[in-house]
């Protein structure tokens, strides 16, 4: 509900409104096609061909996509991203493991990680929100974990295997916001994993990731070392995915989403093509912020600001929650700010999804608020 009096006309405002980094904007023709799929597909079994065929299509998709090297696979299974790093401490990190901590998320893992009775006290290297950690290699470790894109603040990390890192140590990226849209090596990871209801412009209830040989072994021998949950089992997920399916039951519309996306995020030329648009959509952005007194890039190292996740502070003047709250009374979503950062800020998606033209018109509409309230 609007409780400010202020009405944005109707030409500034975008013909899509949805701006969200997660759930993020499903393409109208996308769920089009996806109700014509139903009759035959929606409610009927994923031990079949049609269930089956979708596996395909996006394990096939995703290694075109990301131009895989020889060797890597794509595995998948229920649940979301989180669910991996509840696996990765039975299946990827053997002893020790070395934490790029930057925002909400990674701290998450981090945590989680030095809970777990059976391996020993993670490295953290920390960074103030807003900012990344360097990339560093540490005796001992069989494991750097990074993040893309951390979602809760918009800072991007470049992936690179630590040069003075540990001989034989994976490197683990949690991809959840920037999979899809952000272009990276995959030869300087070993596992990419993420979910696809934001870049993929899909819904939850799956993880997906791509594996490098060495990943596929050490998931494979701890598989037959550590008793390890049903659900949590990377070896019975990998298993499964070779035979076009999941241990149980998948969400099969965001299956079907998902397949759909990654061809066309393909016919859009690909990975290097979408990483490119996306960065010109959160570019607009942060150009419109310095351009303003009362706004400011919350990443302020441009290197480190994502493609996909733009964070914007904003003047006292101005308050963003009072800017949400109106733009959402007009129809545009999401605009919100993550409720633990506690920041007068917007935070902005500039997925694949996402024109060009309704980023524009959001800036205008923000103005238009803004010129208001100050």
């Amino acid at each position: 509900m609007n409780t400010h009096g202020i009405t944005i006309p109707e030409e500034l405002l975008p013909r899509d409104g949805r701006f969200g980094c997660g759930p993020s904007k499903v393409p109208q023709d996308a769920v089009e096609r996806l109700a014509r799929l139903a009759p035959t597909t929606l409610g009927t079994s994923h031990r079949q061909d049609a269930v089956r065929g979708l596996v395909a299509r996006v394990r096939a998709g995703m290694a075109r996509y990301f131009d895989l090297p020889e060797g890597y696979e794509v595995a998948l299974g229920n649940g979301g991203a989180s669910l991996v790093w509840d696996a990765a401490t039975f299946q990827l990190i053997e002893e020790r493991s070395w934490h790029a901590v930057l925002g909400e998320f990674s701290s998450k893992f981090a945590g989680l990680v030095g809970a777990t009775p059976w391996l020993e006290e993670p490295v953290r290297a920390e960074s103030a929100f807003g900012d990344r950690p360097a990339i560093s290699g540490v005796s001992g470790v069989d494991a750097t974990c990074l993040t893309h894109c951390e979602t809760s603040t918009g800072v991007e990390m470049d992936l690179q295997r630590p040069q003075d890192g540990e001989e034989g140590a994976l490197v683990l990226v949690d991809a959840t916001s920037a999979a899809g849209g952000l272009a990276f090596d995959p030869t300087q990871v070993d596992v990419y994993y993420f979910s696809p209801q934001k870049a993929f412009a899909s819904d939850g209830g799956l993880w997906l990731a791509l594996l490098s040989p060495a990943a596929i072994e050490r998931i494979e021998r701890l598989a037959a070392q550590r008793h390890t949950p049903a659900m949590l089992d990377l070896g019975s997920a990998l298993a499964n995915s070779r035979k076009e399916q999941t241990l149980n039951t998948p969400a099969v519309a965001t299956l079907a989403l998902l397949a759909d996306q990654v061809e066309a995020l393909e016919a859009a030329g690909g990975l290097t093509e979408v990483d490119a648009a996306c960065r010109a959509k959160a570019g607009l952005i942060t150009q419109w912020a310095d351009a303003r007194d009362w706004a400011a890039p919350f990443v302020a190292d441009p290197a480190a600001r994502s493609g996909v996740v733009t964070t914007i502070d904003l003047d006292e003047r101005v308050p963003a929650a009072t800017v949400s709250q109106v733009l959402r009374s007009h129809g545009v979503l999401d605009t919100e700010a993550y409720r633990k950062l506690g920041r007068n800020q917007l935070r902005i998606g500039t997925f694949p999804a996402v024109d060009h033209a309704d980023v524009e018109a959001l800036l205008a509409a923000i103005d238009h608020i803004a010129e208001r309230l100050a």
